[in-house]
């Protein structure tokens, strides 16, 4: 009697391997899944805006991280010099610029940032 009870066992025992595997696939799908939404996205993101940084020029219009808006005047390594109102000129770091303005004052789209999550 004893026989059978061992050779049920090893009949269970090749299925539970498939089993904890299977037990790790939702979890397996669900990272794969937010890497595609959430962290590639953010990623390609992060490397636009700092392309951006590296590419800004005196005359641009900027806005910064805080909301204000100006024109550049000076660039140094990481220290940018904004004029906001005719000869008030502010210094921000390079890292606190959020976008370029339009002609109008307008946030353009292209170097715009969005929110993820909420």
């Amino acid at each position: 009697m004893t026989g059978i009870a061992f050779a049920a066992d090893g009949a269970t025992g090749a299925a539970g391997g498939l089993g904890a595997f299977g037990q790790f696939l939702p979890l397996i799908l669900i990272f794969v899944v937010f890497y595609f939404l959430l962290i590639r996205p953010q990623q390609k993101q992060a490397k636009q805006h700092q392309a951006f940084l590296n590419d800004l020029k005196k005359g641009y219009k900027v806005y910064t991280k805080g909301g204000i808006h100006g024109v550049i005047t000076n660039l140094a390594d990481n220290v940018i010099s904004l004029e906001i109102a005719k000869d008030v000129v502010i210094k921000v770091s390079r890292d606190a610029i959020g976008g370029a303005l339009n002609k109008d004052g307008a946030a353009s789209g292209k170097t715009e940032t969005k929110s993820v999550g909420g």
